[in-house]
């Protein structure tokens, strides 16, 4: 891919390494497990991002592994809310700036506080989307609490 994301272009002015990797997108499948089966990583490696609204800080951004579902009780627990619920999907590119399966935690419209998943500090290298479908940033979890300010949590649960 010729361009560069706003993700990566961000990765790259704080100087922190990441590998981009494609992939050949299934419109009718944009799971996480077939994500992580294309880019050659465990599940437990590729980080979903989702999008969510607390009832007493408005959009909050939650990244966890691609074989968990969000906690909501969690989530709002550690981000100071007494409820949080994901937004409308057609809600999503209007503030993110992204779509449905490219939805980066780096880069986006706005500087949303994003909250991160404990089970990151496991991994040694994590994929996020890099803020289109069918590219994945590949880089260290360390890295990706750095460039977004993330808090992290018990915020998942297994499937």
């Amino acid at each position: 891919m010729s361009h560069k994301t706003n993700a990566a272009r961000i990765l790259d002015k704080g100087k922190i390494p990441y590998e981009l990797k494609e992939y050949v997108v299934d419109e009718s499948d944009l799971s996480a497990v077939t994500v992580a089966q294309k880019v050659g990583l465990s599940i437990e490696q590729v980080y979903k991002t989702l999008v969510a609204r607390g009832d007493k800080t408005g959009i909050i951004v939650a990244c966890i592994q691609g074989n968990h579902e969000l906690h909501l009780k969690g989530l709002a627990t550690l981000s100071g809310n007494k409820k949080v619920e994901i937004v409308s999907l057609k809600e999503v590119q209007p503030l993110t700036g992204y779509i449905r399966g490219g939805v980066s935690p780096i880069g986006m419209k706005k500087n949303y506080p994003v909250f991160i998943d404990l089970t990151v500090t496991k991994q040694e290298k994590i994929s996020v989307s890099a803020g289109l479908r069918g590219l994945q940033l590949f880089l260290s979890p360390n890295d990706l609490i750095s460039i977004t300010k993330a808090q992290l949590g018990m915020i998942s649960a297994a499937l």
